[in-house]
């Protein structure tokens, strides 16, 4: 069986019969011509994989035909065979996309060197990958049967991210689902250990890096350094593999140093990105800011309006003063995100200005409503897809490139919490007065099925609100969310499929934070 049509184009064809019979020893079917103008015959005429193009050909150049060959097949691959090494012609040869060049005498390693890697380079990369993840599933399905730590924890969930990130390359692999159904093994187990071992978290030193802990480990240690000027990014609702494609596009502008965190409990904007910029648990608000938890009580909308307060308060506590005072930005829509993108280098005066962008997060949110956003984002990988469209055309890649080429600017980014795919409901009783969140609710006679939750009956135990004597709260886990009796169904099918967050599972609570530092 064939493995595709070759086209070689030089003047001196005779002298490259030996190659030309090796390639058709090795299953290529391969033409020829002696001029650019047959070549042009042919292209028009036949079907091409690939076309071996000399530069230096009597009556049309290669350069020449090589430009009129992409005006026919602009995605066809050609590789230049060359004896002239001079850079000007190389940066010709690219301006008119070449896809390779071989300097002569070429040797029929490199000729079949280039074959398989413009004609079975995907089905060796292909086959490669396969048996790397295969390989690799083998080895997390083993980790699985051992008494994991939090930091193996963290190390399962970005192996799992990288493969997803790999996987969406090779869709013909048929490997999506097996990893789907291990992502989802991996969550049963991730929320028998977060059951087990959260609680101690809150009493013990030695515990992974959680949301009350990130400016103190990574924001104050670089505002002690009096010459810089600091940019603190929060992304709401950010997922670690939406952070991996966006990571994929700065390396061209920053030095990236990636650690991870576990976001609070419940992985929900109210907790975790106000534990964030106080510092503090839930129910220490309650106490410090009893003022602003009633405010918050009472307007749903109002429930992060404090940060700025809370992340000076913190500043002020841990004995950091700054001057001029820090500056913070919250983007809700893209008109004022392209004001702040405009005015970004303007920032730079400032020793501290904390950012907060929510597009992520209405974007998830969004999803939920949105029939013509679920038609375009079906699954995770087109989720990915989605985000790396609006992070290529945002205000934020337009900010971060603009401060990647200052100095003495250091950058860290992050997220309050992720979103996972919620495909199973559970039924959950309660009263008219608890909370509408999917993922977790606070209530009175709050019942559910303790496998799918858990249930909290003293708040402060959590360091959660304490709201009344009778308030408890229940944390959806792995890709369950709660749905009351009446209109069952009508409910269950509204939010199955769509992204949520506040519950256990891996996508939520292990969470990214990146230090950018610009390449100078």
């Amino acid at each position: 069986m064939k493995k595709g049509r070759i086209l070689w184009v030089d003047d001196e064809i005779e002298l490259l019969r030996s190659h030309i019979l090796l390639l058709s020893e090795k299953g290529y079917s391969v033409d020829t011509a002696t001029n650019g103008e047959d070549a042009i015959a042919l292209v028009n005429a036949k079907i091409y994989d690939l076309i071996f193009l000399d530069e230096m050909m009597a009556g049309m150049g290669g350069l020449l035909t090589l430009s009129k060959i992409k005006d026919i097949r602009p995605d066809l691959p050609v590789v230049m065979i060359t004896k002239n090494e001079d850079e000007g012609l190389m940066e010709d040869a690219i301006g008119v996309k070449i896809s390779d060049y071989l300097t002569k005498p070429v040797n029929p390693s490199q000729v079949l060197l280039a074959c398989k890697k413009f004609l079975e380079g995907k089905k060796i990369t292909g086959a490669a990958v396969s048996r790397d993840y295969v390989k690799e599933f083998n080895v997390i399905s083993h980790a699985l049967q051992t008494n994991l730590t939090f930091s193996d924890w963290a190390g399962i969930n970005t192996s799992l991210v990288e493969w997803a990130i790999e996987l969406d390359q090779h869709p013909d692999l048929g490997l999506k689902q097996t990893l789907s159904d291990q992502v989802r093994e991996c969550n049963v187990e991730f929320s028998k250990f977060v059951e087990r071992n959260y609680r101690h978290w809150l009493e013990q030193q030695t515990r992974p890096t959680l949301s009350n802990d990130v400016i103190e480990r990574y924001l104050i240690p670089e505002l002690r350094d009096t010459n810089k000027s600091v940019f603190f990014f929060v992304i709401d609702c950010l997922r670690y593999d939406q952070w991996m494609i966006m990571e994929s596009v700065l390396r061209e502008y920053f030095e990236i140093t990636r650690e991870n965190y576990f976001s609070i409990l419940p992985t929900a904007t109210p907790y975790s990105r106000n534990a964030i910029f106080s510092g503090a648990w839930p129910a220490e608000l309650e106490v410090r800011f009893p003022e602003l938890w009633e405010q918050w009580e009472d307007d749903d909308n109002s429930r992060n309006r404090f940060e700025h307060q809370f992340l000076d308060n913190l500043l002020e506590r841990r004995k950091i003063q700054l001057k001029p005072e820090s500056k913070y930005v919250k983007i809700l829509d893209a008109e004022f995100g392209r004001n702040i993108e405009q005015n970004i280098n303007s920032y730079t005066k400032n020793r501290l200005t904390a950012i907060v962008v929510n597009f992520v997060d209405m974007l998830a949110h969004g999803r939920s409503d949105s029939q013509l956003l679920k038609e375009i984002a079906p699954d995770e990988s087109a989720y990915r897809s989605l985000t790396s469209a609006w992070f290529m055309h945002s205000s934020l890649l337009s900010m971060l490139r603009t401060l990647s080429r200052q100095k003495n600017v250091t950058l860290i980014l992050t997220t309050d919490h992720g979103s996972i795919r919620c495909l199973r409901g559970v039924k959950v009783i309660g009263d008219r007065e608890a909370s509408t969140n999917l993922r977790y609710k606070f209530g009175r006679n709050l019942k559910v099925d303790e496998r799918h939750a858990i249930f909290i009956k003293n708040p402060l135990e959590y360091r959660l609100p304490k709201r009344s004597v009778t308030i408890n709260y229940i944390i959806a886990k792995e890709d369950y969310f709660f749905v009351y009796p009446t209109d069952y169904h009508q409910y269950l099918n509204k939010y199955k499929d769509s992204f949520q967050h506040g519950g256990i599972s891996m996508e939520e609570m292990i969470l990214p934070v990146i230090k950018l530092k610009p390449k100078q």
